[in-house]
């Protein structure tokens, strides 16, 4: 079995994108839920219920080809850093974080397939790709769900699909998401218009962590709300539409902003570029809003394409737990702050200033190399 240690030494795949295109949809996200015949579901299942039921499926789950070799814990045999450590990877949701008794997690080795035993639901599997690749996310899962389903009694009902604790994942039990960095919607103010027009086609817009968090460093979810009377594929396919529709937004907004505000955007890349290279103290929400920035330069060419996976792989090393658990102890938030700031300046240190070259009718060119004399 795969040790805690050893399933965080490396990034996840899909944390930093490798050969797919993932400038603005960062991750494609299905979960299903599901439960079993003849046990409560956890919510009203007895501590001794819940741990049958995590004994009858824990052998069934780490059988499961995909699952060779991978971590498999119960919760209550992990720290608080360390469940922490999992929500902040989007392995396992906070919710199930605060669940110790007949509650585990399976997490296989790169991290694209997740179960949670005993969350809200009895099962909670998830599959997580880079990029906006929705069908290969639910291919992987759905191939796992059918295997569980030939050795696992499942909550069915013929006229309602699948049993679930909340009635709004009844039916596919399925919930699509994706993240989507949307900074030059942001900076143009065109982000209220396009997350209204989201939420009337049905679909849920929630920040970093999922439901009832905010969005910090310009990152949002967008999910399906309603499983029931609809088909897997349905859903994704209007999903899929609705993402791309958004990214398309989002990248001709980032064109726009460079042709309309060339001046705006190199200040900006060069405010976020000099206090992440240079400060000693920073809290998450300012580290994530700086990393958005400087991760939108590497997108539009102000630094090195490298940034992108730089900032990617950030993103994640920053959190509160992982810096926790990098530094071996516990760290109060002054000194998470002076840590974040350090591991900063260590990684940007070899990043070049953001170079362009500005130039329209009102400006002479300039480039940081090329300055423009004093009138």
């Amino acid at each position: 079995m795969m040790r805690f240690s050893t399933l965080i030494r490396h990034p996840a795949e899909w944390m930093i994108g490798g050969t797919v295109d993932n400038a603005v949809v960062l991750t494609s996200r299905i979960r299903l839920a599901r439960n079993l015949r003849k046990i409560p579901f956890p919510g009203w299942a007895t501590a001794a219920q819940r741990r049958e039921a995590m004994d009858l499926m824990l052998p069934v789950i780490q059988e499961l080809r995909p699952m060779k070799d991978a971590f498999a814990q119960s919760l209550s045999g992990l720290t608080a850093v360390q469940k922490q450590v999992l929500v902040e990877r989007h392995l396992i949701s906070r919710e199930h974080a605060a669940r110790t008794e007949g509650s585990a997690a399976v997490i296989e080795r790169r991290q694209t397939l997740s179960i949670m035993v005993n969350e809200e639901d009895h099962l909670r599997m998830q599959s997580i790709r880079p990029g906006l690749h929705l069908r290969v996310a639910y291919d992987a899962l759905n191939e796992v769900d059918d295997a569980l389903q030939e050795q696992l009694p499942f909550a069915f009902d013929r006229k309602l699909g699948f049993l679930t604790t909340c009635p709004t994942n009844l039916g596919t039990g399925m919930r699509a998401s994706a993240m989507l960095h949307l900074p030059a919607l942001v900076l143009s103010n065109q982000i209220g218009q396009v997350l209204n027009a989201i939420a009337r086609l049905g679909l849920a817009v929630r920040g970093l962590y999922g439901e009832g968090t905010e969005s910090l460093g310009n990152l949002y979810q967008i999910s399906n709300q309603s499983t029931l009377g609809e088909s897997e594929p349905q859903i994704i396919e209007q999903l899929e539409r609705v993402i791309s529709q958004v990214a398309m937004h989002e990248a001709n907004a980032r064109l726009k902003l460079l042709e309309d505000e060339p001046i705006m955007l190199h200040d900006k890349m060069g405010r976020s570029f000099g206090v992440l290279k240079h400060a000693w103290l920073m809290d998450s929400k300012e580290a994530l809003n700086h990393l958005s920035v400087v991760r939108l330069g590497a997108c539009l060419g102000f630094f090195p394409k490298e940034t992108v996976r730089l900032c990617d792989t950030l993103l994640m090393e920053i959190q509160p737990a992982h810096l926790q658990l990098h530094c071996g102890q516990k760290l109060s938030p002054e000194q998470r702050d002076e840590r974040r700031a350090q591991i900063m300046r260590l990684h940007l240190q070899n990043v070049t200033s953001p170079v362009t070259v500005i130039s329209d009718h009102n400006h002479h060119p300039l480039s940081d190399s090329n300055p423009s004399p004093e009138p």
